[in-house]
């Protein structure tokens, strides 16, 4: 969501015409995200977000969009993309694929509580559930496959102890098979930064681009990570247990993806350490760009190899 590439008010004008949304009363780089240029644009008919995709190519994106159409839909509060003059979702602008959505209203929250965490816990399940439907697939671009291939490119950065956590968990992780785990399309980073709240009510989830096809638990897992977090790296347990006791509510986990629940902490852990270890070692130039500490995921990490949680207990 950072400006990678620059739109102007003039071109801005030019390409809207392929749309009917109204004339441009307002134009504004949104900075904060690492992967995609995004803008509030404001119109005399709405508020939306008009997005360009710096990695994603034209033949991925139908995914994206056509999904974000079908949660929609469904009822699962998320942007829903505007289709141009000659009924498509993907437009190009500036040499980039691009599209433009609806804007949600609310904001993110940085201190949740466990009233929060209950609600997005349901609307987890609920968006898992909504897009059993969805027939089209994605693999994860950020999954096993990319850890093996990214770390050899982070390991001579890191010192030799993060190093050895590095190289020791994806061994680790390595050795599991989650074919059998309930699957389906997966939101795939549903921080907390992606979830909007008003009058302290979930009112969206938004940036669905890191959305793929797999095990239900590894995108719970990846949420728990984020919205029940403590400084020290370790999980809040009334904050955990509102979180998975509204998630299980709406779709009961499994006995097997019970057992499963102390690794895929684990792996939702790595994927974004090593994310971060690789857009902070090899960053892309940008206009407006907002880089993360990867230290912050090495703490859950290591938390969850000292002390592993057993979801039972929290349900």
């Amino acid at each position: 969501m950072s400006v990678f590439t620059t739109v102007s008010r003039d071109e801005l004008v030019a390409w809207l015409k392929n749309y009917s949304l109204g004339s441009l009363v307002d134009l504004q780089g949104i900075s904060a995200g690492i992967e995609n240029t995004n803008y509030f644009v404001t119109t005399s008919h709405a508020r939306y977000v008009l997005t360009l995709f710096e990695k994603l190519t034209r033949e991925e994106l139908p995914f994206f969009l056509n999904l974000l159409d079908h949660l929609a839909s469904h009822g699962i509060p998320c942007p829903r993309p505007i289709a141009s003059l000659d009924n498509s979702f993907l437009g190009e602008l500036n040499g980039k694929p691009a599209c433009i959505v609806s804007c949600l209203e609310g904001k993110s929250l940085e201190q949740p509580n466990a009233r929060h965490c209950g609600q997005v816990g349901e609307m987890l399940a609920d968006m898992h559930l909504a897009g059993r439907s969805y027939k089209a697939e994605m693999p994860n671009s950020r999954g096993p496959a990319w850890w093996k291939a990214t770390a050899p490119q982070v390991l001579p950065k890191l010192s030799a102890e993060d190093s050895a956590l590095l190289s020791q968990e994806i061994v680790h992780q390595s050795g599991f098979r989650f074919e059998d785990l309930p699957r389906g399309v997966i939101h795939g980073d549903l921080f907390r930064d992606n979830v909007l709240f008003k009058d302290d009510n979930l009112s969206g989830a938004i940036d669905f681009y890191y959305a793929c096809s797999g095990a239900f638990l590894y995108d719970l897992a990846i949420t728990v990570n984020d919205w029940c977090v403590a400084e020290d790296g370790s999980l809040d347990r009334d904050l955990t247990a509102a979180m998975l006791q509204a998630y299980h509510g709406t779709r009961p986990l499994s006995e097997m993806e019970q057992q499963a629940w102390p690794t895929m902490l684990r792996a939702g852990a790595l994927r974004f350490w090593l994310s971060r270890l690789y857009d902070f070692h090899f960053p892309r130039p940008g206009e407006l760009t907002h880089a993360k500490d990867p230290d912050h995921f090495r703490r859950i990490l290591q938390r969850h190899v000292e002390m592993p949680l057993e979801l039972q207990h929290l349900l």
